[in-house]
């Protein structure tokens, strides 16, 4: 798995900059360090003047676990073409079955995890995630929750941070919402970064001539071909970007950023 900066691979990331592409990042541990609480999450002042910069040269899009409004505040003045929201859900799975399917495990979780401390449960209407970075002792934590979900109806459950997320069987994820983004922006290439298992879909969203998949970390078993060292990193592969395309790229109109 080659560090995609490295200058035996560089020329892999310089084929698709100079490719129809589309450019779509993951938030959390990507575009922001992974922090205590989700709450706290920023990108440092340098991504964000360097993203800018690179969205004024390709068309670029957030596809996150969190929910597309906070994303939304979260990326303030950075021209994107589009945000999906909960993993994908956001904003073309947006059904009452998949919401009421979260209420129906938000209630037993809530119950059983009560007594654990530093385990946070955050609901997002069309997904949950089950925080345990502040818990004392993680692998108890990880054992009652892994208890906890076991056999919840209609969950599908990947791996995060520290965290353990919960998805509605069949909702849209980040690999259909990848390409249903490169369609609708026209692109023929993607280039997608993201850090962990709830990436793996996106990883995953197509042929290695057509997407070129970068994790922020090392990971046996991933579907990304290409890694960054560390979300640090991140700021080196967007200036990297912006030397392959000095060429602003036309702004995308309001109604174009948010099509549905």
């Amino acid at each position: 798995m080659p560090n995609i900066l490295d200058r035996r691979h560089v020329s892999t990331l310089a084929h698709f900059a100079a490719s129809n592409v589309l450019i779509a990042f993951d938030f959390d541990g990507t575009l922001s360090a992974i922090t205590p609480t989700p709450q706290r999450a920023r990108m440092r002042a340098s991504t964000r003047r360097l993203l800018r910069a690179v969205a004024e040269r390709y068309p670029c899009v957030v596809i996150s676990g969190r929910r597309r409004a906070d994303v939304a505040r979260r990326m303030a003045s950075v021209p994107l073409w589009h945000i999906a929201g909960n993993h994908g859900v956001e904003p073309w799975g947006e059904k009452e079955i998949y919401a009421t399917r979260v209420r129906e495990w938000a209630g037993p979780l809530k119950a059983r995890l009560a007594t654990h401390k530093g385990v946070v449960l955050e609901d997002k209407t069309y997904s949950l995630t089950v925080h345990y970075r502040r818990a004392r002792h993680k692998a108890r934590a990880v054992k009652a929750i892994t208890d906890a979900v076991h056999g919840l109806r209609g969950a599908r459950i990947m791996g995060g941070h520290y965290a353990i997320n919960l998805v509605p069987r069949g909702a849209p994820h980040k690999g259909i919402a990848l390409e249903r983004l490169r369609s609708l922006l026209v692109c023929d290439t993607i280039i997608y970064v993201g850090d962990d298992d709830t990436d793996e879909d996106a990883f995953r969203a197509g042929a290695p001539d057509r997407l070129l998949a970068v994790r922020v970390g090392v990971k046996r078993n991933s579907g990304a071909r290409h890694w960054l060292r560390s979300q640090a990193d991140v700021d080196r592969f967007l200036l990297t970007l912006l030397s392959m395309r000095p060429l602003r790229y036309p702004q995308p109109s309001p109604g174009r950023a948010d099509a549905r």
